[in-house]
């Protein structure tokens, strides 16, 4: 149903005509229309329909004319609530609610429906003087206003396309019904003037002017002024009808992803930012193109890499809005002043593309949405909403690069090697896909090969004038020579991220790139630093930079602080010494933390410094790794550094590094369960050590071929390989760990005092030694031979204790075994339920890291439940 005002009253329904005829009905509609869904009393209803009697006319009589009214335009249309009624119709269904929002979406289509809709004054035939009702007189000037502006924009549509002959005799009419309406007087001015009628055009503004300056002793607008001179001035540009300026470049046709930012771009003052080539102009421009509606009167836009100068941005902007050259004003402050005035009031929308920092920008801000793309945050500029660009996602990448070479020739394994090797990057990928479509007998597979040497990659990414170094020399080039040399070193290393103290240690111009858009500020570490990602073809290029001496000159710097960095933390996990502080378990936390933030990017370095012949600095660093690695079970980190640091050892001619390496290999393997492996690398250890005369490596070698004779169930081989170590002990932590293993031979040859008393004995050495993850090895296992004693209470006892100190450390590993310890305490006094939760909670930590021997020991233990 549709309820019209705009004129004579009229209801209708469809094809059905249901307008009340009986002059109450119709004052009643009227009333509940100029009051749509807001609930109206009774006493209300009688005030309005009978405004000049005083309470002579009953509720009775007024809640008849509302159930008759309900017959006539349908009982649902009116509501009741607690006494009240209420027009209850959809914003749709009035003709007023629809011309409004037509007229603010403002589109040719939207305004042309919009004035179709008006047939008149409001409720001309029901209160034609506006009289009777003060919400009349009101809704008829907001509305005359709407229709006013209404007609100048179409009008404006219609000049804009060269109709300016054809609006003419409207534009008389409606400058001689709305004399003072100035946009109206502009337009006919603008239509006389492109009809060739300049003088008439001139006559008209003076007849204005006369008329405001007899009348009211006030000067024509600024702007009418301002077309008043162009026109004196015969300014060419007025006599094209170019419509509105929309200076954007053209919209990228096979734009592809991004579909969760397109919509986030456009808003007051956006800052779009990201790194070089990640495609921010791309994305900004895309979004100023498909927002084109909400912007009739125009869309700016400058590269401010081109203009660099704000005045010069700022002439070209006040020339495309109109502003003849000689009005455009010879200082900065006063082009800013004079665009803000042009701005003012206007849908307009302004791009500022690649801005180096804020001095070009602010000049260039007016009330007007405007979106600036950088590589900086630009974070001086604190109102803006910031929109971060990073690369394509690994789906939107290959789709890119399908579109741009055809999905018949874009084989997704290959694309998917492809867009590994650009990274993901934007720019590389639209370079690799035009290289492509330009070589139709090239594969994808093809452009692979070539890119896969990185030495030769940059310089296969260029096709035409379009080259991704480019884009990286372009911000290189505008650094100072500090951070440039920054940047070079931080291509030595190739971990994906780096820690703030890794950007130090090479320079500390780190925040100087990321605002240069050649480094992005990754996150903050769960050791709370923040880490920064270098992409790879960043990385390249700035490799490029450096010769094969400067990069082991930045390989050996960051080595040496790296291990400081390592030892510092692996001495906190395996030292013999005494422990003096009481914040020893924090400062154990805190070293796993920083070993588990560093972990990729040490890996790395050790492959780093082998590449680069740093092989003293590659095995040690490989050395030092490797107890973290074996706690944390990292297992394939550990192998790869066993390979490359023994490769690194051998080269270094260093017999205790290829022992050390080795017997490393031995532990790995031990980890893995491996023993006959493990077996033969102690063996080859053990052989170097005594070659070398190291009395206490060899000892401890000789420790873990006991542990590994125990779990072959060699027990005298163990036994025997386990006094020895004890009988040439020289510190306690070697003493301590012998008698922890000997405590395991004794357990699993059932003598479960003796094994009971030594590990007891271990557990505390270890406890003074302040070796926290050991004394809860010792207590584990000494938590078995309890539960093998039938001694629960103190089992419990044990493993609570060892529990306790995982949850101090916050080592998941260590956690689960406990976990799994309580578990099997708990089945053995009878708390099945209680049992399976603990088991259940292990299972998930070792699913988590992959622990395949812990996960068996987990499902044995819940098949017990």
């Amino acid at each position: 149903m549709e309820f019209r005002i705009m004129g004579a009253l009229e209801v209708r329904d469809g094809a059905e005509d249901r307008t009340p005829t009986a002059p109450k009905h119709r004052d009643l509609l009227a009333m509940f229309v100029l009051n749509a869904r807001r609930p109206l009393t009774v006493g209300r209803l009688r005030a309005l329909l009978w405004p000049r009697e005083d309470g002579e006319r009953s509720d009775s009589l007024v809640r008849g004319y509302v159930g008759q009214l309900r017959r006539l335009i349908g009982k649902d249309v009116i509501t009741t609530v607690s006494g009240t009624y209420t027009l209850a119709i959809e914003e749709d269904q009035l003709d007023v609610d629809r011309f409004r929002r037509l007229v603010a979406r403002g589109s040719r289509e939207d305004l042309q429906e919009a004035l179709a809709l008006w047939r008149g004054p409001v409720l001309e035939d029901v209160d034609p003087d506006a009289a009777r009702w003060v919400e009349t007189g009101l809704l008829r000037e907001e509305l005359q206003e709407l229709r006013l502006l209404a007609l100048e924009r179409r009008v404006g549509y219609e000049l804009d396309a060269g109709g300016h002959r054809e609006v003419l005799a409207e534009l008389r009419r409606l400058v001689a019904r709305h004399p003072l309406w100035q946009g109206f007087r502009g337009q006919y001015m603008l239509a006389l003037y492109r009809s060739g009628r300049r003088v008439d055009a001139l006559n008209a503004y003076s007849a204005l002017r006369d008329e405001l300056d007899d009348g009211h002793a006030i000067e024509p607008d600024a702007e009418l002024q301002l077309l008043y001179h162009r026109m004196l001035h015969d300014d060419v540009s007025l006599h094209v009808s170019a419509g509105p300026p929309v200076l954007l470049p053209r919209d990228v046709a096979d734009f592809t992803g991004r579909r969760d930012l397109v919509d986030r771009v456009i808003g007051d003052l956006v800052v779009v930012h990201g790194q070089a080539g990640v495609g921010k102009s791309a994305l900004a421009v895309h979004a100023a193109w498909r927002h084109r509606e909400r912007f009739p009167e125009g869309i700016l836009y400058a590269d401010l890499r081109e203009t660099t100068a704000p005045a010069a941005v700022l002439e070209d902007f006040l020339r495309w809005l109109g502003c003849p050259a000689q009005a455009v004003p010879a200082t900065l402050e006063r082009r800013e002043r004079l665009l803000r005035t042009y701005a003012a009031n206007r849908r307009l929308l302004v791009l500022l593309d690649n801005a180096a920092d804020e001095s070009q920008v602010r000049p260039l801000l007016t009330s007007c949405p405007t979106v600036v793309t950088s590589r900086s945050t630009l974070g001086g500029l604190t109102d803006a909403t910031r929109v971060p660009v990073g690369v394509l996602g690994d789906d939107d990448a290959c789709d890119l690069v399908s579109r741009l070479i055809g999905p018949r020739r874009a084989d997704r394994a290959a694309t998917a090697r492809l867009v590994r090797l650009c990274g993901g990057l934007p720019i590389a990928l639209r370079v690799a896909g035009s290289q492509l479509a330009a070589r139709p007998a090239w594969t994808v597979d093809h452009l692979v090969g070539l890119l896969e040497d990185e030495h030769g990659r940059l310089d296969r990414l260029r096709v035409g004038d379009q080259a991704v170094r480019g884009v990286f020399r372009l911000g290189y080039d505008g650094l100072p020579e500090p951070a440039r040399r920054a940047l070079r070193r931080l291509g030595a290393p190739s971990a994906p991220d780096f820690a703030d103290w890794v950007a130090v240690v090479l320079g500390d111009h780190a925040e100087a790139l990321v605002e240069a858009g050649l480094l992005e500020t990754h996150m903050i570490d769960v050791a709370g630093q923040v880490r920064y990602r270098l992409h790879d073809l960043t990385r390249l290029f700035a490799r490029e930079q450096l010769d094969a001496e400067a990069v082991r000159e930045a390989l050996s710097d960051l080595v040496t602080v790296a291990m400081a960095r390592v030892q510092a933390s692996r001495f906190t996990l395996v030292s013999g010494e005494p422990a003096s502080s009481p914040t020893a378990t924090t400062d154990i936390r805190q070293s796993v933390e920083w070993l588990h933030a560093e972990r990729v990017f040490l890996v790395n370095l050790v492959g780093d410094l082998h590449d680069a012949g740093l092989w003293d600095g590659g095995w040690r660093l490989a050395h030092l790794l490797a107890p973290f690695l074996e706690r944390q079970r990292f297992l394939h980190d550990w192998r790869r550094i066993c390979e490359t640091g023994l490769e690194a050892a051998r080269r270094a001619g260093s017999a205790r590094g290829v022992a050390l390496i080795l017997r490393d290999q031995g532990d790995l393997h031990r980890a893995e369960r491996q023993w006959d492996l493990a077996h033969d690398r102690l063996r080859l250890a053990l052989g170097a050590f005594l070659r070398e005369g190291a009395a206490r490596d060899a000892a401890r070698t000789r420790r873990r071929l006991g542990q590994v004779y125990l779990e072959q169930g060699k027990l005298d081989e163990a036994e025997r390989s386990l006094v020895k170590c004890l009988a040439v002990a020289e510190n306690t932590k070697d003493t301590a760990e012998a008698i922890c293993a000997l405590g395991s031979v004794a357990h699993r040859a059932g003598r479960l005092t003796e094994a009971a008393e030594r590990l007891a004995d271990a557990a505390s050495r270890l406890a003074d030694l302040g070796d926290r993850h050991r004394h809860a090895d010792a207590l584990l296992e000494l938590t078995s031979v309890r539960l093998a004693q039938g001694l629960v209470a103190d089992a419990r006892q044990a493993a609570q204790r060892a529990r306790g100190i995982a949850v101090r450390l916050g080592d998941r590993l260590l956690d689960a075994h406990g976990l799994l310890m309580l578990a099997r305490v708990n089945l053995a006094e009878g708390a099945a339920s209680r049992a399976r939760d603990l088991a259940e909670e292990a299972l998930k930590i070792f699913d988590g890291a992959g622990d395949d021997q812990g996960r068996g020991e987990a499902l044995d233990v819940l098949h017990r439940t």
